[in-house]
C-alpha cells in the first residue's frame, strides 16, 4: 500500500471527510475514503473544504477510528484558486445563477449580487434563464443585458424542451475536471434543470428540494457529486448557501472592490474626473456616463449603486 495517495474532498461532516482517490497508481484509484485532517490544520487555522485537492497519508498514530474510517488522513491542502466562507467550499470554477423569466419574477439585483461575489473569487459566472415560455421577451431583454456584458447567458424551458441543448453543449466542453455549483431563489427549476443535465447523478428533485428547505436557517455542509465515474470528471456542489448569501451580514469585499466585479466596467475605469470617484452619480463619471449612453446596461448600474451603498454603511463588525 502507498504511504500517499491524492484525492478530491466531497464532503466534511463532523471532523470526518469523504475523499475521492484520484491516484492512478493506487489500489484506492477512483473510490472514497472517510479520513480526519492532521490536528496541524486547526493549529494552522486552515479547516479543509469541500472541493480541496488533497495529500492523503497513512496514519501512524494510534488514534482509534470509527467501523467506517480509513487508515489514511489529511496531511496537505494542495491548489486552492478560491475558498468560500459561506457556503463553506474550495475550487469553484462555474457558478450558473439561475432565475426564472417568470413566477417568481426576477431580481436582477439578487443576479449580481451572486455574480459579484463569483467574479470577485475568480469564479466564472454563468447566467441561466428558465420558464422561458412564461415570458420570452423578459427573457430576451435578460439574455441581452448579460451578453452586453460578456457573460454567457442561457435562456431555455424545461416545459417545452428548448434551449437545454446549448447549455449541454457549453458543459462538455467547458466542465471537464471542472467544480460548478448553481444557484437562484427556489422555485425556478434550479432541480429539475441539474436533473436534466446530470441524469448519472441520480438526485431526485424532492430530495435536493429537502436539502435546501433543511438548510435555509442553518449554515449545512457542501457536498460535491461527480458527474462520472472517469477520472477527469466534473463535479456539481450542492450549494444551498449560495441563496442565502447576505452583504450586510458576510465580509465578502470592501467596497472600492466593487467596481473590479463588474466587467463591464473595466473599460472605463481611470477615465473618470476625479481619482476618487465612486462611480455612483458624480459629474464627470466615465462609467454614469457610459449607462447614460446605453453603452452599459442601466439594471447593472442600478444593482452596483445599491450594492455600494449597503458596503459603504456596513461596520467592521457585523
Amino acid at each position: 500500500m502507498k504511504n500517499t495517495v491524492s484525492g478530491k474532498i466531497l464532503k466534511g461532516v463532523g471532523g470526518l471527510y469523504t475523499v475521492k482517490v484520484r491516484s492512478e497508481d493506487s489500489e484506492f484509484f477512483g473510490t472514497t475514503l472517510r479520513c480526519r485532517a492532521r490536528g496541524s490544520f486547526r493549529h494552522n487555522n486552515m479547516t479543509p473544504l469541500s472541493g480541496d485537492n488533497v495529500v492523503l497519508a497513512l496514519d501512524d498514530s494510534n488514534a482509534k477510528k470509527q467501523k467506517d474510517e480509513s487508515d489514511f488522513v489529511i496531511d496537505e491542502i494542495v491548489d486552492r484558486r478560491n475558498a468560500l466562507i459561506r457556503p463553506p467550499m474550495a475550487n469553484l470554477d462555474f457558478l450558473f445563477v439561475t432565475m426564472a423569466a417568470a413566477a417568481p419574477t426576477p431580481i436582477l439585483s439578487t443576479a449580481d449580487k451572486l455574480i459579484c461575489i463569483a467574479e470577485h473569487n475568480g469564479i466564472e459566472p454563468v447566467v441561466v434563464v428558465t420558464k422561458c415560455e412564461l415570458d420570452k421577451a423578459e427573457a430576451d431583454r435578460i439574455k441581452d443585458i448579460y451578453e452586453r456584458c460578456g457573460i454567457t447567458c442561457f435562456c431555455l424551458s424545461a416545459k417545452e424542451d428548448t434551449g437545454v441543448g446549448e447549455i449541454e453543449t457549453f458543459i462538455k466542453k467547458n466542465m471537464v475536471g471542472k467544480t460548478a455549483a448553481f444557484a437562484g431563489a427556489s422555485g425556478i427549476g434550479k432541480s429539475t434543470l441539474i436533473n436534466r443535465l446530470f441524469p448519472e447523478l441520480d438526485l431526485s428533485t424532492a430530495q435536493i428540494s429537502r436539502k435546501i428547505e433543511r438548510g435555509r436557517h442553518t449554515t449545512r455542509s457542501v457536498e460535491l457529486f461527480p458527474t462520472s465515474q472517469s477520472e477527469d470528471c466534473g463535479y456539481i456542489a450542492d450549494t444551498p448557501g449560495f441563496s442565502l448569501l447576505d452583504f450586510n451580514r458576510f465580509d465578502f469585499f470592501e467596497k472600492d472592490d466593487l467596481v473590479y466585479t463588474m466587467r463591464e466596467f473595466d473599460q472605463y475605469i481611470g477615465m473618470c474626473r476625479y481619482t476618487k470617484c465612486s462611480h455612483t452619480k458624480e459629474e464627470g463619471c466615465a462609467i454614469v456616463e457610459a449607462v447614460k449612453d446605453g453603452r452599459i446596461p442601466r439594471s447593472r448600474h442600478e444593482s452596483y449603486v445599491e450594492l455600494y451603498d449597503i458596503l459603504k454603511n456596513r461596520k467592521k463588525w457585523d
